[in-house]
């Protein structure tokens, strides 16, 4: 799991473990996530950790590696790892908050992909889940770039999907709404920005990092063994107004 450290990902990860999953962390965060790894490990999860920075090809192959190298082989993977970025309309994003936003969301998911795919292969099958989000699934004002980044996921989802169906791949997408978690800190602690979002969802409320935890389970799992290709949207009805 990419982007285990903290927030959706760690709540994912904790959620693995209790359901006997053996889980690698992998997150550019050294010390968080060799702390997480460990208290989940005090908790009697099989848990160990990769520092992995997904805009790094090498790290990304090391950690798939290490996967297999602790457990014996790779049958579900959650690439969760994300940024954000600056804010601003489409024509006044920078270069640099363009190229990092897409190194990150969507040219780590592929790589992330290339390689848990080349491992799954060798054991038959497994299934993937992408974190999109529903600025995959609508337009969103000023943040072209991560709008363009978790598009570009949703659709190489669904790509990947109808490629890899017939070797028992399965590959979907998980995609939030607004979760407490730290990249949504500022939104939360601000009393006018979460009423507002409170009032943008129909279920007037923002969602927990377990719920999304949660719906990556069922994808990853026997539960979920007819679907594929889907981009599952966990957002209390955002994007159904």
């Amino acid at each position: 799991m990419t982007g285990a450290a903290s927030g959706i990902g760690a709540a994912t990860a904790a959620l693995f473990a209790e359901h006997g999953a053996s889980v690698m962390i992998a997150d550019v965060q050294a010390d968080a996530g060799e702390s997480y790894a460990a208290a989940l490990r005090e908790k009697g999860g099989d848990v160990r950790f990769s520092r992995c920075d997904v805009a790094v090809e090498e790290d990304i192959q090391a950690a798939v590696a290490a996967t297999v190298e602790s457990f014996g082989a790779l049958h579900a993977a959650y690439n969760n790892a994300g940024v954000d970025g600056e804010r601003a309309p489409t024509a006044s994003c920078s270069n640099e908050n363009w190229e990092r936003i897409i190194s990150i969301n969507l040219r780590g998911v592929w790589w992330c992909m290339k390689y848990e795919i080349e491992a799954m292969l060798k054991n038959g099958g497994g299934a993937i889940v992408n974190c999109g989000s529903v600025a995959g699934l609508v337009g969103m004002m000023n943040v072209p770039a991560y709008v363009a980044s978790k598009h570009g996921v949703v659709g190489l989802t669904k790509a990947a999907a109808i490629e890899y169906a017939s070797q028992n791949i399965r590959v979907n997408a998980v995609c939030p709404g607004v979760i407490a978690t730290p990249i949504n800190e500022k939104n939360v602690a601000d009393p006018q920005k979460m009423a507002a979002l409170k009032a943008a969802t129909p279920m007037s409320r923002i969602g927990e990092a377990d719920e999304i935890a949660k719906a990556v389970l069922y994808l990853a799992g026997d539960n979920a063994s007819f679907v594929t290709g889907q981009a599952l949207a966990v957002d209390g009805g955002w994007v159904a107004r």
